[in-house]
């Protein structure tokens, strides 16, 4: 038995070093996604030409008009793909011990869910990469179409929407109570990189958090109307912030908090305690 196991921990430790590049190559494309979305948002908040408020394929669509568009859209397709992986990984190997109670099975089950979603959007990217397609229409509403078309699928999109209001005000939480902070390797880190660590995860957590609680609240109206119209993203989310009174400044803040998340994720790729390998 002991011969056995030694075994299977030496393979996967021969392997473990490269899945855990592949997973911090992952969190800064995602990181890169994000912050695209923001400095868009941000821009039209301000009024600069150009910026508009979108959501991560438009965010993608954007990044194509740019020069050598087509290969930053490459290797974000291909860090997303990468990102996707280690989703898998985290949700089937459990290298993080999330364990296999209600809560480890949750969360084991959200990391497949965060894989499905990066995985569309790392196709999107590389078919607008190979001019092959625009990358898609609103997902959300092909979605919810997809999910009114089934057997009890209102109560399918209204849990959609409910897990949604819930993971996003989970980022909120961990945001306020600066929770994120155990994900990172410390020791690793100059004092400037934790504190820009702790304030762009805690302001760019949030900010996420109060977008996607918006967007569950459309899949929840949409649950309601049974109209698929009604599910919004990323982009629905923000529009919706700058139809607001002052809405402009709201727009502002919103975007500045999604860039912030952007550097995050960045930070968190380079220093994530990952649990697969020799981090610790």
């Amino acid at each position: 038995m002991s011969q056995s196991t030694a075994k299977s921990n030496d393979t996967s430790e021969e392997v473990k070093p490269w899945v855990r590049r592949m997973g911090r190559f992952g969190y800064m494309s995602k990181g890169a996604v994000y912050g695209i979305v923001g400095v868009l948002a941000l821009l039209a908040a301000l009024g600069v030409g150009g910026g508009e408020t979108t959501d991560t394929s438009g965010a993608l669509q954007q990044v194509a008009t740019l020069p050598f568009g087509e290969i930053l859209l490459w290797i974000v397709g291909i860090g997303l793909f990468f990102y996707v992986i280690w989703e898998l990984i985290r949700a089937i190997l459990d290298p993080q011990h999330k364990g296999t109670d209600a809560k480890g099975i949750a969360t084991r089950l959200a990391y497949v869910i965060s894989g499905v979603i990066y995985g569309g959007l790392a196709i999107s990217a590389i078919q607008i990469a190979m001019n092959a397609g625009s990358g898609g229409g609103n997902s959300e509403q092909t979605i919810s179409a997809m999910l009114l078309g089934q057997p009890y699928g209102r109560w399918l999109i209204g849990i959609l929407g409910a897990g949604v209001i819930i993971y996003g005000l989970y980022n909120i939480l961990q945001g306020y109570k600066e929770k994120f902070m155990r994900k990172f390797i410390i020791n690793d880190m100059s004092e400037k990189e934790k504190s820009l660590a702790r304030k762009s995860g805690k302001i760019g957590l949030i900010a996420r958090g109060i977008v996607l609680s918006m967007v569950g609240f459309f899949f929840i109206q949409t649950a309601i109307t049974a109209n698929p119209e009604q599910s919004k993203g990323l982009d629905g989310a923000l529009g919706e912030i700058a139809s607001q009174p002052y809405g402009q400044v709201l727009l502002g803040l919103t975007a500045a908090g999604l860039v912030l998340y952007a550097i995050y994720e960045i930070i968190r790729g380079r220093y994530a305690r990952m649990n697969f390998g020799k981090d610790e």
